[in-house]
């Protein structure tokens, strides 16, 4: 009898998602006549674009600054990067990841920048200081990294944020989960 265990174990979900399936396509419209009732795409305007930019600019810097404070500066300044330190691996793969993770949300703030003109003008001196941490994240993860890779990451994210303060868009530090880092 402790075959069927198994089998039980993949009927039950199998027949959960069937059940979804049938829920799903059985909740149509009560339109008989056969047209579509979906939603046509509608244009947004200039102003609407612009919103949306700030708000996309301050969470994806927002997440830029969190990571790096949470996983690269904060351990740094504790010490867990030297080695011989308790938990120095762990924190430099942290550190690398967090790394990437930055380097794209920040090439992802400035592309959402150039929705708002004012922001793009504040952000566009930037550009090659988010450019220089390309290769960072993995100098961070073979712990190669120094007090100044650490300062160039802090240097870039509080540029970010006193372009984002000027141009109305203040950003505030949002700690990624470990999952968003690994992508």
């Amino acid at each position: 009898m402790t075959g069927s265990a198994p089998l039980r174990r993949l009927i039950a979900p199998l027949l959960l998602c069937c059940a979804l399936i049938v829920g799903v396509t059985g909740c149509g419209g009560g339109d008989k006549s056969g047209a579509s009732s979906s939603a046509s795409p509608s244009g947004t305007s200039a102003a609407e674009a612009q919103k949306f930019a700030k708000t996309r600019f301050v969470a994806n810097a927002g997440l830029a600054a969190g990571a790096t404070y949470q996983w690269i500066v904060k351990p740094y300044r504790a010490g867990k990067f030297k080695k011989g330190a308790d938990g120095r691996k762990f924190a430099l793969v942290k550190a690398g990841l967090a790394g990437g993770f930055t380097y794209n949300r920040l090439k992802a703030a400035v592309a959402n920048a150039k929705g708002d003109p004012l922001l793009s003008k504040a952000v566009a001196p930037l550009t090659a200081g988010i450019e220089s941490l390309k290769g960072l994240g993995d100098k961070l993860r073979r712990g190669e990294a120094g007090a100044g890779d650490v300062g160039a990451f802090e240097g870039v994210i509080n540029g970010i944020k006193s372009a984002g303060s000027s141009a109305g868009a203040e950003v505030k530090d949002k700690v990624p989960s470990a999952s968003q880092l690994g992508g």
